[in-house]
């Protein structure tokens, strides 16, 4: 895979995320006075690590070949397209008397902090369709 087509899927794959991030935080804000919610989260950036780092620590490996698809295949590399966002509930903590956890602030500014680096996202990836464009105009 060349290095554009990586670049667009990475972009897409976190506009995706974020896309997520910011209903997770749009529930937490709708339900910040509900007795016993719980606030939610999306992990998401410490698969993806995994999956880079094992695709690095494959490639310095020796590699061992199958002579049958039903052995086990030892070493594979995670894939990051298989990587998929997880909604994690926090149980732990306990802010308001009601057992609710949500701060109805912190999620405003989280929702911030998302329209921002998604519009960064945007127009990453528009630089990348723009650097294609001047190379075909060439």
């Amino acid at each position: 895979m060349n290095t554009f087509t990586r670049s667009v899927d990475l972009l897409q794959h976190a506009m995706d995320v974020h896309s997520l991030r910011y209903q997770v935080s749009a529930n937490n804000i709708a339900n910040a006075e509900v007795p016993n919610y719980k606030r939610q989260t999306v992990s998401f950036e410490s698969e993806l690590k995994k999956a880079f780092e094992s695709e690095t620590e494959t490639n310095k490996r020796l590699q061992l070949t199958r002579a049958d698809s039903r052995h086990i295949a030892l070493e594979e590399p995670y894939d990051w397209h298989s990587v998929e966002p997880r909604r994690v509930t926090d149980w732990a903590s306990t802010e308001k008397a009601n057992g609710n956890n949500v701060d109805a602030e912190t999620e405003a500014m989280n929702i911030l902090k998302l329209q921002m680096n998604y519009r960064l996202l945007t127009q990453l990836e528009n630089f990348e369709f723009s650097q294609v464009k001047v190379a075909i105009r060439k």
